[in-house]
């Protein structure tokens, strides 16, 4: 298998995302996933997700880069790359990063601001007399 590239996206984050056969190392805009994350246990593990449940966490190195968003967005639109990536490469990586809804884009974005309103919903409030 060589090279293999995906992007991954998430609200205004997106993740460039190549894979290469090699030890599982992660670099993420040059630093390594503990460099990059810091102390956030539960967002490297979602970064290593679609590579746990696939059994590839040895097998795989990535290399990444992202930009917009906040580091959580960014950790996610970079799962979602990773996911491409592998279900680009095997069949079998799909059919178990398909049901746990690895390979869908989460759409979900901020609203935008409407005018006549203090944020996108939030109206002022409303005096009778």
């Amino acid at each position: 298998m060589a090279n293999v590239y995906a992007t991954g996206k998430r609200k205004s984050a997106i993740a460039k995302v190549w894979v290469t056969p090699g030890t599982g190392k992660i670099v993420v805009n040059g630093l390594s996933l503990d460099q990059w994350l810091g102390g956030h246990e539960t967002i490297k593990m979602k970064v290593r997700q679609p590579l746990v449940v696939t059994k590839q966490v040895e097998s795989f190195d990535i290399k990444a880069s992202t930009l917009g968003g906040g580091y959580s967005a960014q950790a996610e639109a970079l799962r979602h790359g990773i996911s491409k990536a592998l279900a680009s490469m095997e069949s079998d990586f799909r059919a178990e990063l398909k049901p746990l809804g690895l390979l869908t884009r989460d759409s979900r974005s901020v609203e935008r601001k409407k005018f006549g309103r203090k944020k996108a919903r939030k109206s002022p409030q409303f005096s009778k007399r």
